[in-house]
């Protein structure tokens, strides 16, 4: 039985100060009018169906989540009581999602993560489906073929070895490697052999349970005695043992550890979306190569994007710029600036920096 297991936690810090800790990057419409945790629901219902699609996320984002999911079944919200990474929350979920749909696969994706190819996609989970059903023990992974040596990506090198499900390849994974610097990444693609890591998992439950049994037996001990808790002490439990469970990702934890991985090299238009930037690749730009929403004005200036949710904005002859403005704060920085963003929150203290 294929589940689909949202992760919809994360604060999106790299579009501050749109993306805020109570309003982050999975529930901003950065794109189109659909927020990203609208598009990736509408993606993925068009194989699985909605009481099958189940969302992990904070208890501060809950209600965005009824808001924005109204259609998706209460009951298919699971809380992490306190952020602790993605390898606890995805423990968690599957020991829930397991109870309500015993022996379930689990198709686990981002919330915030744009695909263009959503036929293609599809067909890659689908195949990943179907690979898990007749190997229980695989964990299957969607690794990204790379167009460019990014630096901002960790990487999968895969062996030749390979199993074909429906003209898809699905080949060993031999290692899992950090962030590389350009020219490592540019090795990767002039070997051939490495996919960027998206993040995206298909696995059975009960798999990611007995890993994490193995790899992390005090957050599995927690858990299971969470799960095994009766329905009207079941918050009150969660809320008071999983700030004990371990603090780290599922790539740490289990990826990196584990055998019997397996990923398809897959080519489906993904893009994480990751910093202002990157809005370039999809937002529609005036004759100035400018991206403008809100009340703009601009004279002499290029190339630059600009978003202002309730001031009016004027620019004379910049060029190469971000300029947001939300919630009293506004953010002035250079293209060239665009990744050390995600630090001024922390450094923001009323009206200084420091």
């Amino acid at each position: 039985m294929l589940c689909a297991l949202i992760m919809a936690g994360g604060k999106g810090e790299r579009f501050w100060p749109l993306s805020t800790d109570e309003k982050p990057k999975q529930f901003l419409n950065l794109i189109n009018e659909d927020t990203m945790i609208q598009m990736t629901v509408k993606r993925i219902e068009k194989l699985i169906p909605i009481e099958r699609i189940f969302v992990v996320t904070a208890k501060r984002y809950v209600n965005l989540v009824k808001e924005q999911l109204p259609y998706l079944p209460e009951k298919n919200i699971i809380i992490e009581p306190v952020g602790r990474n993605t390898a606890p929350c995805i423990a968690l979920s599957a020991f829930y999602i397991n109870k309500i749909y015993p022996d379930a696969i689990l198709a686990v994706l981002p919330s915030d993560h744009l695909i263009k190819d959503v036929e293609t996609f599809i067909r890659t989970i689908d195949a990943a489906n179907k690979f898990i059903e007749e190997n229980k023990d695989a964990i299957v992974t969607l690794g990204i073929k790379p167009d460019r040596p990014e630096t901002g990506y960790g990487y999968i090198k895969f062996k030749e070895t390979k199993t074909i499900i429906d003209n898809f390849e699905i080949k060993e994974v031999e290692k899992f490697v950090e962030k590389p610097d350009k020219q490592t990444a540019q090795n990767y693609i002039d070997e051939g052999t490495y996919l960027w890591n998206a993040g995206m998992f298909i696995w059975k439950a009960t798999t990611i349970l007995k890993y994490t049994y193995k790899f992390l037996p005090q957050t599995f001990e927690v858990l299971s005695e969470v799960a095994a808790t009766n329905e009207e002490d079941f918050e009150e439990v969660l809320n008071e043992k999983y700030p004990t469970v371990d603090n780290i990702s599922v790539d740490y934890a289990i990826m990196e550890k584990a055998d019997k991985i397996y990923v398809i090299p897959s080519d489906f238009g993904w893009d994480d979306v990751g910093t202002w930037t990157s809005l370039e690749r999809y937002r529609e730009k005036d004759e100035m190569g400018n991206i403008v929403k809100g009340n703009v004005i601009y004279v002499d200036s290029s190339n630059n994007t600009i978003i202002s949710n309730t001031k009016k904005i004027i620019l004379l002859g910049l060029k190469d710029c971000i300029i947001v403005e939300n919630n009293d704060v506004i953010l002035i920085s250079s293209k060239e600036k665009v990744n050390q963003i995600k630090d001024l929150k922390y450094i923001c203290v009323g009206d200084k920096v420091v």
